[in-house]
């Protein structure tokens, strides 16, 4: 079965707050753009922040954010997160600094492989805005190919260049 290639951001939300959702997911920021991480208990999504705060991410916040779901979606921090990280078999680890609201740049998806090798667009939608949507489960290099995308931007189908966010 192929993957939809639009999902709108209330399909992942346990809660929403006048135009905010509340997801379980782990968000990040890369050079100041935000990276939302959803997927099952024990799919990796701490594990895939881990090693994207080793590259240099600032943790949002772990296993639970909020979007704020305006013209522009945002990635929030809740108030009551703390700067600690999951570890599995090692335990809860400092993040170090943390950031408090980054724009939303990509969501990945950690319960559903991508199928194609070369994939079609995929988006995450709220309201007007669409961001990338990547489906991660079981990708080897996914940490570094999600900065280099922030970093770089990327090819879309049909050989549009889509710039950086």
């Amino acid at each position: 079965m192929t993957a939809p290639t639009s999902v709108p951001l209330s399909d992942w939300a346990l809660a929403a707050d006048g135009r905010r959702l509340q997801l379980h997911a782990t968000g990040v920021a890369v050079e100041g753009q935000g990276i939302v991480i959803r997927g099952a208990a024990g799919s990796g999504k701490s594990c895939l922040a881990l090693r994207l705060l080793d590259r240099g991410a600032v943790l949002i916040a772990d296993d639970g954010l909020w979007i704020d779901t305006g013209d522009a979606p945002f990635v929030e921090r809740p108030d009551t997160a703390t700067d600690l990280i999951e570890s599995r078999g090692v335990g809860l680890l400092r993040a170090g600094a943390v950031c408090g609201r980054a724009p939303l740049a990509i969501a990945v998806d950690l319960d559903r492989a991508e199928p194609e090798r070369l994939p079609p667009r995929r988006v995450i939608t709220t309201g007007a805005a669409e961001r990338p949507l990547i489906l991660g489960a079981g990708h080897p290099a996914l940490a570094e190919a999600l900065v280099h995308m922030i970093r770089h931007g990327r090819s879309e189908p049909g050989g549009r260049i889509a710039s950086a966010p």
